[in-house]
């Protein structure tokens, strides 16, 4: 068991630096071997803060990253990420902002059918996970966004979304994602029915 303070907060650097990746809480008394962390980990997080690495917090997991105003200093080391194609980026919006949703939803927002590629590139990245089954008939399979999504996008949770007035601002509408704009205006929640034509990108 830990004693110390200290010991606890060292026990949880140690965990956190050695994991594959973000721990939740439970998984981190878990493995210290602790009933309880208390204000253990804000507590490292003000240790780190102002440091080459963080201490930072998504999605109810902790992990260690590179400090964000010094990652231009790692981008020249950096593979080269894997660039989503147009249908790509527009399933993972989709999802991200209607989760859980099916692939036949997903397809009634865009317009087109979805190659079953696109959903394989999301799910070998991570960035998405099979959340269940609806229950209509049929039983769809359901997709919904992971915490390593979070990670690789910087966000706290998905309240950290950018809005529609958000994206606008910026300039990131075209006439496609304006008329995805309207469908969320018009029906609030995605469709079930699957198109009659198009193919994916």
């Amino acid at each position: 068991m830990i004693g110390e303070p200290d010991d606890l907060l060292r026990a949880i650097e140690a965990a956190l630096f050695a994991a594959e990746g973000p721990m939740s809480p439970a998984e981190l008394m878990s493995v210290i071997g602790t009933d309880g962390l208390g204000d253990a980990l804000p507590r490292l997080a003000a240790l780190y803060a102002g440091r080459g690495i963080e201490l930072v917090e998504r999605g109810g997991r902790w992990h260690f990253q590179t400090a964000s105003d010094l990652a231009h200093i790692l981008r020249r080391t950096r593979e080269e990420p894997r660039k989503l194609s147009r249908a790509g980026i527009e399933t993972l919006a989709i999802i991200a902002y209607h989760e859980p949703v099916s692939r036949a939803e997903i397809e009634a927002i865009r317009g087109v059918q979805i190659s079953k590629g696109t959903l394989d590139v999301l799910l070998e990245a991570g960035w998405i996970r099979p959340a269940g089954r609806r229950e209509t008939p049929g039983r769809p399979l359901l997709y919904a966004t992971t915490p390593s999504f979070l990670t690789h996008f910087g966000l706290g949770s998905r309240k950290d979304l950018p809005g529609i007035a958000d994206l606008k601002a910026a300039g990131l509408l075209d006439p496609v994602d304006l008329a995805f704009e309207q469908i969320q205006m018009e029906k609030g929640d995605t469709g079930s029915g699957d198109p009659d034509d198009g193919e994916d990108e």
